[in-house]
């Protein structure tokens, strides 16, 4: 399956993937967890980079972030997350060597008509490894904080979260309603070719629109623009 160079373009988000070297866990105690987290907070603040969710899973993390205007934001926040988690464990031990998995993957993604879609797919990772039941018993992704059980006081809402009703709790009653639903399957298909190939999460006119804007081919194979209401 070829792999395409990602692609970035200011202001627009991206579904990223970041793997352990050999499928190896990157997570084990509680405290790795947090100290990958405390350090996404504080380099997306110093890169101005908005994040929209995250799920650290064992031997992977997914991120949905946007840059600003310097699009090179995103690849010096990926590199301050993989420089320090790798030194953090190698310290505790007491090993040497890479810790991730070559370059992180990621997808441009068509935020009126997919962001949601991705947020879905980026909190339910839990449920679908079949780690837990709901994603609200998994600590380590922004369902909670997206639902209002937690409150970060650092991830982003998304202009596409925002529209899902006017007031903060319509909205967190609204996202778990729509989390509750069924993906549908060729939904669910394009995220997950997408993000393996470093491809476009949209519709084919956004894509085109895309080719367009940057004179590079884009030719993931999209189903047209899902439901209004479609749903996992």
């Amino acid at each position: 399956m070829a792999r395409y160079p990602r692609l970035f373009i200011p202001n627009m988000p991206l579904h990223i993937v970041q793997r352990g070297h050999d499928r190896k866990a990157v997570f084990v105690e509680q405290a790795d967890y947090s100290y990958y987290l405390e350090n996404l907070r504080q380099a997306k603040l110093d890169h101005h980079i908005k994040v929209y969710g995250y799920c650290l899973m064992t031997n992977h993390v997914h991120l949905l972030l946007a840059p600003g205007d310097e699009v090179s934001s995103i690849s010096r926040l990926m590199k301050i997350l993989a420089a320090r988690q790798t030194r953090y464990t190698n310290k505790l031990e007491n090993r040497s060597g890479t810790l991730w998995e070559g370059r992180f993957k990621a997808s441009l993604i068509d935020s009126d008509n997919y962001l949601l879609a991705c947020y879905r797919y980026v909190d339910l990772n839990p449920v679908r490894a079949k780690i837990v039941d709901t994603p609200l018993e998994y600590r380590w992704s922004s369902f909670s904080d997206h639902v209002g059980s937690t409150h970060t006081g650092w991830l982003d809402d998304a202009p596409s979260f925002l529209a899902l009703a006017r007031t903060t709790s319509d909205r967190q009653a609204a996202y778990l309603d729509l989390v509750g639903q069924l993906i549908p399957e060729p939904q669910l298909n394009l995220i997950r070719s997408a993000i393996q190939r470093n491809q476009v999460t949209g519709s084919a006119d956004f894509q085109k629109q895309i080719a367009e804007r940057t004179g590079r081919r884009i030719s993931a194979s999209a189903p047209g623009r899902p439901a209004k209401k479609s749903r996992k």
